[in-house]
């Protein structure tokens, strides 16, 4: 999931004004997990995200909400593992709403000032954005990893095994991650 180009009101809305009312958005989702399906979709659609789009933010999610919403079942019952999975959902669809709405180097340096006080005792606001923007990057990279996984067993015909999915899952993904870290070295960001 990266930046989708657009002039949409929620695309011209200032990076720092995204990630505070994300941030609020987030807390409301944890108090009303379905209440705020809709004006989830809602911002979806005042952004003019296509729904393959918006549906692929949080389409690698399937198998977490399975396994989340039959555990609460489990324990908690139906009426908390609706809440929890829909609270699930609606969190990343609307992180994932600001990552194809906002450029990251737009976002970084939105964080680098507000993060700009912490200078002051001695922290480096450019290595917070640094980390802020991986994990950012990482989320996406990640679902990217389980989609074409499972897209490659689904054309070799392969069943839904799920440890047949996680192991190339989590081989790729340190592979990535190994990547990753050669590069922030090269670029001298290893200490």
């Amino acid at each position: 999931m990266t930046y989708l180009p657009g002039s949409s009101p929620v695309h011209r809305c200032a990076p720092g004004v995204k990630l505070l009312l994300l941030t609020v958005l987030l807390a409301l989702t944890v108090r009303y997990p379905l209440a705020m399906l809709a004006p989830t979709v809602g911002l979806y659609a005042l952004a003019r995200v296509p729904w393959r789009v918006a549906l692929s933010t949080v389409r690698p999610l399937w198998m977490l909400l399975l396994v989340t919403g039959v555990f609460q079942v489990l324990t908690l019952g139906w009426e908390r593992a609706f809440e929890v999975t829909g609270g699930l959902l609606v969190s990343v669809a609307l992180a994932g709403l600001v990552t194809l709405t906002t450029r990251v180097t737009d976002m970084l340096d939105a964080l680098m000032r507000v993060l700009g006080p912490v200078r002051r005792v001695g922290v480096d606001p450019a290595r917070i954005a640094l980390l802020l923007a991986l994990t950012i990057r990482c989320v996406p990279m990640l679902a990217a990893i389980v989609t074409s996984v499972r897209e490659a067993q689904v054309a070799r015909g392969a069943g839904r095994n799920p440890l047949a999915l996680a192991v190339p899952v989590v081989v790729r993904t340190l592979r990535a991650a190994d990547a990753l870290g050669e590069a922030l070295t090269a670029r001298g960001l290893d200490d």
